[in-house]
């Protein structure tokens, strides 16, 4: 069987241009393309479709799913794999369900909340492999060690000042401010004295700084995160970042 490029779109819930793009960096190749310009897709097609749509819904950019899929020629395998990893969020997600109806339970019903209880699903080692993966080990369990090694009371004021950096980049870009403008550039001094609260105080080099400023738009959770804020907020971040680095840690 086949399918056309409408069906597709209609189907999948993606765009025609997603499926063009697809196929321009040779992620998705149609089975056929016809005469007049149709794109066709066969059931081959459609198992790696599937596949692509499943690594991106777990935040894997373009680039990292078609070294994935490459790496993985036998389909069945492949889907197992895909299948054990969507196990594994559909678990932590309602894990974290639970723990929020027990919280709200206990909030209307005046009973003490139970932290072992209000916590679970949120586990920061969840991202452990990603993290030595891309850093090493050491990095990762530097990092532990600092995140562990702080009070309650400092760990939310680390991700509250993290939400309120991301807020104030979001205004600034709403109001037409440039990357390079006095307050983007205040707003990201104050991301980098983050970054560095979360390096352990040590400095954060140029490179690394403007290199974490390209992942969040590369990485579509950090995209993700940073854009619900308002829509092209990552890119003004990274750019932001990217003159600050430049002027300011060169």
């Amino acid at each position: 069987m086949e399918w056309s490029i409408n069906d597709i779109v209609r189907t999948a819930g993606i765009t025609s241009r997603t499926l063009r793009h697809y196929h321009a960096i040779g992620l998705l190749e149609p089975s056929r393309v016809a005469s007049n310009g149709y794109r066709y897709y066969d059931e081959a097609c459609l198992v790696r479709l599937q596949r692509i749509l499943l690594l991106r819904d777990l935040g894997l950019g373009l680039t990292d799913i078609g070294g994935v899929i490459a790496g993985q020629s036998d389909a069945a395998t492949a889907l197992r794999s895909h299948l054990a990893l969507l196990e594994s969020e559909r678990d932590r997600i309602g894990r974290q369900i639970r723990s929020v109806r027990t919280t709200l339970t206990n909030v209307e019903q005046g009973r003490p909340i139970v932290a072992k209880e209000a916590l679970d699903g949120f586990d920061h080692t969840q991202y452990k492999d990603e993290v030595i993966e891309k850093w090493g080990r050491d990095a990762y369990e530097q990092g532990d060690r600092w995140w562990r090694g702080l009070s309650e009371g400092e760990k939310e004021a680390f991700k509250q000042e993290q939400l309120d950096i991301a807020t104030a980049f979001a205004q600034a870009h709403a109001d037409g401010e440039a990357p390079d403008g006095e307050r983007a550039q205040a707003i990201t001094a104050r991301h980098y004295a983050w970054v560095s609260g979360g390096s352990r105080g040590r400095r954060v080099s140029a490179e690394h700084f403007a290199g974490l400023g390209q992942l969040y738009v590369d990485d579509p959770r950090f995209t993700a995160n940073y854009d619900q804020h308002g829509g092209g907020t990552a890119a003004f971040i990274r750019d932001a970042m990217a003159v600050y680095a430049e002027t300011e840690l060169s």
